[in-house]
């Protein structure tokens, strides 16, 4: 488990982050979550001592890092560290080294991926010669080609085609059953709600909020239904029990009265128009991250 209590960086008369405490348990996807700017980054270099805290703890199996956690560790950054003259497979092996691999064991893992992410005919082009999102390749294998049991990964879909982003996916999954941690930063909120068991949201470096997702949803949830339906709409957008209706062909989406129950709603059109078929709608995490936002202190 990775625990960060009370975590705390200052950098002159800037707090960056304030004051934020968050567990990630084993084999689950843990959200990382905020806007530009909100605090993020900066947490994640804390968590992998590339910057020190200013005040507060992160503990690993409850034992602070020393110079063998970072051998079980493993950072997808944001913005490409690749060097641009060198060999793919030269600089995957390179990455390979820092984390104290063996050369035998590193060439094999690295073809693996290689052949995994299906770019092992570059593995002798040089970086500059590949497409950006082959680049984004060659980066995440070096993130995770040591077989690390932490792992961090900030904005790891970025240049990648939906098909290549579903083998990410797929294969962020297989480490989640096999018990890694996996910290996910990204704004591609669709992706963060398909694979995180657990958010935490950050604005100014201080935490909105946090939990599960079904938890989020529920503490989210506005009082909306849709409505499948043949006949006049006019039962919906003049019924007494709501406050705004978008009505389309065939369907509506309703923002209900604070006090009025969904099959209260229900019950009073029911006899006014034929329902095909009629769900509550959950708030997405998209617009969960854009309330939550708007709601905290500026």
């Amino acid at each position: 488990m990775l625990q960060v209590t009370n975590l705390i960086k200052t950098f002159k008369d800037a707090v960056a982050v304030d004051n934020i405490s968050f567990e990630v348990e084993p084999g689950k996807i843990f959200g990382l979550l905020g806007p530009n700017g909100a605090g993020k980054t900066t947490t994640i270099r804390m968590i992998l001592n590339i910057i020190k805290p200013s005040s507060g703890t992160i503990l690993f199996e409850g034992k602070p890092f020393n110079k063998e956690f970072f051998n079980i560790a493993g950072y997808l950054p944001e913005e490409r560290g690749l060097y641009k003259k060198s060999k793919v497979l030269d600089t995957i092996l390179y990455f390979a080294s820092l984390k104290n691999m063996g050369k035998k064991a590193a060439v094999e893992r690295s073809l693996e991926w290689l052949g995994k992410l299906e770019i092992e005919d570059c593995k002798n082009k040089k970086i500059e010669e590949l497409s950006k999102g082959n680049q984004q390749k060659v980066q995440f294998i070096a993130s995770i080609v040591h077989d690390p049991l932490l792992i961090i990964l900030d904005e790891p879909f970025s240049g990648f085609d939906p098909i290549i982003q579903q083998t990410i996916k797929e294969i962020m999954l297989s480490f989640v059953n096999s018990g890694k941690i996996i910290i996910l930063s990204t704004h591609q909120m669709d992706n963060a709600e398909k694979l995180c068991s657990d958010i935490f949201l950050i604005n100014k470096g201080k935490e909105v909020c946090s939990g599960s997702l079904p938890q989020l949803k529920k503490h989210f949830a506005s009082n909306n239904v849709r409505v499948e339906f043949e006949g006049n709409a006019t039962a919906i957008e003049s019924n007494p029990l709501v406050e705004h209706a978008d009505c389309y062909s065939g369907y509506a989406e309703v923002k209900l009265l604070d006090n009025v129950l969904p099959h209260d709603f229900l019950k009073s059109i029911i006899d006014k128009i034929t329902i095909q078929q009629f769900s509550v709608i959950e708030p997405t995490l998209n617009q969960i991250f854009i309330d939550a936002i708007k709601e905290s202190p500026h």
